[in-house]
């Protein structure tokens, strides 16, 4: 067993702990979290964004979804713990495994403010079923003995001219919805509503666009609880006239504990820790808790006209960066010098980071060659492969620009392919533009249009283990709710969201072979109302993203008339966009890469 994980259980020896529940988020439940919460990989060296590691007396067992299988396959070789193939025929889910394995009178730990609040009360009757104990306590600073430090990083303003929307207009949208909700205080844990909602943006975390805060708002004012060292004085004045007040950080359990006191309270369990809603549940405050999603979640999702305006823009600088990276590296491999993945991933991270309005990616670039690229979230090292002049480079990438956050994935011929690649390819291909292109009636919601990506493969027998869409932030979070593309509606429940005009959602589907080559193609598409009177109640996406796909790898044959059309004015349009912002090298080669089918 890893030693980590012996060390672990020792203190649960101890302490008499029989399990021990260790997830991946934050105190905020992020998706991606700063280095010190990363106790998940400290502890199992699984590095992946989603995965739960259960730690018992005698074993370790790790929870993830099917984006890592092969990846965590991998990075728990050789370590003790067992992998769960979360969905998977016979694989039982976490709480299944617990109702069966926990003994009675026996003790469940877990940190609560690192759980949801509706996975800790799920939790919480499991092990109440059988008569055992839940316990809220930690102790990897015992263990983790070098864990790095918390950030907390300077806090910058968006004016009107990126957000379309005033502070003050969105605490009333909140303060409005409490009312109809029969609500007089709503807290807010989740950082990426709290940056939209008050217009400020940081960098706590990596590639995240930030800082750690919690709020809690009332019919009259307005707390933000968050490192005061991070605003400048001009800052602070300016949210003390929106009615908003500043307080530290580390006092908002302190504040929820003695402050909150029968108060019908607005508090997503989704959202919101284990330990908020204990602290609020306190008998001595005569709490009651309004459990419902955020409102924040659904206006933050659908972009204001201005903001969609300004991630047209984005997009547009971002496409720049990605078309001179193609066509470098597909010259570049050529060359007899050697160039790896990492390599290749860090010219385009400087090739976005060149732009003065890029203020970062979006999330570690993948730059995958080969086999690695069935490895969905394939991360580069230093020990990264070389790339040659054959096979499929998939890279997916995106940066984060004050006027929007971009991601694209390209699957890029870097020489010759097989006609089974090129198949592959192709069918991809279809499954993309076909989603693109897809009209569809109000109220039609993301599990509705799945099959239309997808499609494509299965009529071969071919299929991808995750979603096909997520949603996208505005200079925020490049993963972001509620609406998804998915089929699988007891996994992915935001693919029951409606799709509404201003959501920007993802179009990716793949295959991926293992120990052979994965394929991927994304764009990001903007839900936009059709453009024809005679479809008044329908609606439609506009395509964002403006890369060239790869003319070589594609069969002809496959595409349809209607998908060679729609393939042929992106094109065009690409080429018409930047044929005058290229070098003449660049141009010739988008020209010939863009030209009709």
């Amino acid at each position: 067993m890893k030693r980590e994980i012996e060390l672990f259980q020792e203190k649960m020896q101890e302490n008499m702990i029989s399990m021990f529940l260790v997830t991946t988020g934050d105190y905020h439940l992020s998706e991606y979290v700063d280095d010190y919460f990363k106790i998940r990989a400290f502890l199992s060296g699984f590095t992946g964004s989603a995965g739960t590691l259960l730690i018992t007396r005698e074993n370790a067992l790790l929870w993830t979804d099917g984006r890592y299988f092969i990846q965590a396959e991998k990075q728990l070789q050789n370590t003790g713990i067992e992998l769960m193939k979360s969905g998977e025929e016979g694989v039982p889910t976490l709480e299944a495994y617990i109702q069966d394995n926990l003994c009675e009178g026996e003790t469940l730990c877990l940190d609560g403010k690192m759980i949801s609040a509706e996975e800790g009360e799920k939790l919480e009757s499991v092990v109440k079923s059988i008569k055992g104990t839940l316990k809220n306590e930690q102790w990897i600073d015992e263990i983790w003995t070098d864990r790095p430090s918390q950030n907390f990083r300077r806090v910058e303003r968006l004016g009107l001219f990126f957000t379309g929307r005033r502070v003050k207009e969105k605490l009333e949208m909140v303060q409005e919805a409490m009312k109809t909700e029969g609500a007089d205080c709503f807290v807010l844990s989740s950082l990426d509503d709290i940056a939209w909602l008050y217009n400020l943006r940081g960098t706590d975390i990596l590639h995240n666009p930030v800082f750690y805060s919690y709020s809690v708002i009332d019919d009259s004012q307005a707390y933000l609880f968050a490192k005061k060292e991070v605003f400048d004085e001009l800052l602070l004045e300016t949210l003390k006239e929106e009615h908003v007040t500043v307080l530290p950080y580390d006092t908002f359990y302190e504040y929820l504990g003695s402050a909150i006191k029968n108060r019908h309270v607005w508090a997503d369990g989704k959202h919101s820790s284990y330990f908020v809603f204990e602290t609020l549940k306190k008998d001595e405050n005569h709490n009651h808790i309004i459990d419902k999603e955020n409102p924040t979640l659904l206006w933050k999702a659908v972009k204001t006209t201005v903001e969609a305006e300004n991630i047209r823009e984005a997009h547009e600088k971002d496409a720049l960066a990605m078309i001179r990276f193609l066509y470098w590296v597909k010259n570049r491999v050529k060359e007899d010098r050697p160039l790896t993945e990492k390599e290749a991933a860090d010219y385009l991270d400087q090739l976005r980071l060149s732009n003065r309005e890029c203020r970062d990616i979006s999330f570690d670039t993948i730059a995958a060659y080969g086999e690695n690229a069935a490895i969905c979230h394939y991360s580069p090292g230093k020990d990264s492969a070389v790339l040659r002049p054959e096979g499929f480079l998939l890279v997916d990438s995106g940066g984060q620009y004050t006027k929007g956050t971009t991601d694209v994935t390209r699957t890029i011929a870097l020489g010759e392919l097989t006609k089974r690649q090129k198949e592959h390819y192709t069918l991809v291909l279809k499954g993309n533009i076909r989603l693109a292109a897809a009209r569809f009636p109000k109220g039609v919601c993301g599990a509705n249009l799945d099959v239309l990506a997808r499609e494509p493969l299965w009529e071969r027998g071919l299929d991808y283990n995750h979603g096909t869409g997520h949603g996208v932030g505005y200079y925020l979070n490049v993963h972001e709710g509620p609406q998804n593309i998915s089929w699988k509606v007891s996994q992915r429940k935001g693919n029951l969201v409606e799709l509404l005009p201003g959501m920007v959602i993802s179009d990716e589907p793949g295959v991926y072979l293992e120990g052979e080559y994965g394929i991927r193609l994304e764009n990001l598409i903007l839900v936009i109302k059709a453009d024809e009177p005679r479809m008044k109640n329908f609606l439609e996406f506009e395509t964002l993203t403006l890369v060239p796909f790869e003319r070589e790898a594609i069969l002809p044959e496959l595409l349809n008339e209607k998908e060679k059309l729609w393939l042929n004015q992106y094109h065009q349009r690409i080429f018409e966009l930047y044929a005058k912002k290229v070098t003449p090298r660049e141009r010739q080669w988008l020209r010939e890469t863009t030209g009709p089918f």
